[in-house]
């Protein structure tokens, strides 16, 4: 059955792809693929600059090239799938299967450089290192980008309509209900204050560079480490990120992913938010201080069409839900692995790589959006209620 919308398995890749698809260039295993290229080159580019190390200073035309190469195309990601799982046959050179995800992109980088001038440093791709050395910086790069390019944005534009409700509403009268009961009165205005004030608070083989020290006694790696990945943070056209990637001086083989089980609970407790606000839009809209205006050609429910449903905040505190028991097995489980390592961590990083709890969480937040705009900039004026 060929994988479309209709034979997606997961809904983030079906019903929400619209929403998810903002997600597809940093979660997708192209992205991961791209990320694993762009670590291996610029290492390659760092251990150049390492003097007596053995690797030959690269021209700048070189250094543009190694850059360049993380540019990869679809074609090229079927290429690095091919030498993962068949083998690859190019100008009468061979690959066989590695069934290894990180050695197929070394391959595959030696296989770009084979006819250029730098196919005398091509056995220094992936030197010393382990297949967790490239993943924790791609993960990072993955975690990063996104965060910066998508979800801060997602959670700002659901801060700037808050903002908007509250400056227009400040004035607006709503009786307030504590406990389910009707209680002091207060203003629309206000409680999305209280909203919005809520969501500005958020705003080696075993970790000690032994094959390093052995193949280079002489070389600072500690110190080379801390600058390649410093440099990370500088994009090629000289712009720097807000959030920053910094080395982890101290770990075993693996990094311990703490920071990772900080961010993903900083987004739960965003989410935590976004249920409160569901649940309270939900609410108002039942007691009548919001209504709903229905959408030419829009049914609300099979059996009662004339009704019109608050199915986008049903739909938001639902995803956020899914989104954040994902979020709370991340930061369980991520930062645990048995003694120096082992691969649970791995099958689990999988599933944040493939961006489903950023999914359902992103189909929430626009769900939010898109119930301020239907549910709202849509209501009418009734008596007291809200014109939103």
């Amino acid at each position: 059955m060929p994988l479309e919308r209709l034979t997606a398995v997961s809904s983030i890749d079906g019903r929400y792809r619209d929403i998810s698809a903002s997600l597809a260039p940093y979660f997708s295993e192209f992205a991961l693929m791209r990320n694993r290229v762009r670590v291996e080159c610029g290492y390659l580019i760092a251990l150049s600059k390492v003097p007596k190390l053995g690797v030959r200073r690269l021209s700048e035309r070189e250094v543009a090239l190694l850059r360049g190469l993380s540019d990869i195309s679809l074609e090229d990601g079927r290429i690095i799938k091919a030498i993962e799982k068949e083998g690859y046959e190019s100008a009468g050179w061979r690959i066989p299967a590695t069934n290894h995800d990180v050695k197929s992109i070394e391959y595959f980088i030696k296989l770009k450089l084979k006819d250029t001038s730098l196919r005398d440093v091509t056995e220094w791709v992936h030197f010393a290192l382990t297949s967790e050395d490239v993943n924790s910086v791609a993960h990072g790069f993955a975690l990063r980008d996104a965060t910066e390019g998508v979800f801060l944005q997602s959670i700002a534009g659901v801060e700037d309509a808050l903002k908007a409700l509250t400056k227009k509403h400040k004035a607006t009268p709503m009786l307030a209900r504590t406990h389910g009961q009707s209680a002091s009165p207060t203003t629309f205005g206000k409680e999305m204050n209280v909203l919005v004030s809520r969501l500005m608070r958020w705003g080696g083989a075993t970790g000690n560079y032994n094959a390093h020290t052995i193949a280079a006694p002489e070389v600072d790696w500690l110190s080379f480490a801390a600058k390649f990945v410093e440099g990370l943070n500088v994009d090629r056209d000289g712009a720097k990120h807000t959030m920053r990637l910094v080395l982890n001086e101290v770990t075993t083989q693996i990094e311990p992913h703490d920071t990772y089980a900080e961010l993903f609970d900083s987004m739960r407790r965003i989410n935590t938010i976004l249920v409160d606000l569901s649940q309270d839009m939900w609410r108002y809209i039942s007691d009548g201080w919001i209504t709903q205006k229905p959408k030419a050609g829009e049914v609300g429910s099979s059996a009662m069409p004339h009704k019109v449903n608050p199915i986008d905040f049903e739909n938001a505190e639902g995803n956020l839900g899914v989104a954040n028991a994902l979020f709370e097995h991340f930061s369980r489980k991520l930062p645990i692995s048995r003694l120096q390592r082992d691969l649970s961590d791995s099958t689990v990083e999988r599933v944040f790589r493939r961006g489903q709890a950023r999914g359902d969480a992103r189909s929430a937040q626009r769900a939010s959006g898109s119930a301020r705009r239907s549910d709202t900039d849509r209501a009418q004026e009734r008596g007291r209620t809200c014109t939103l």
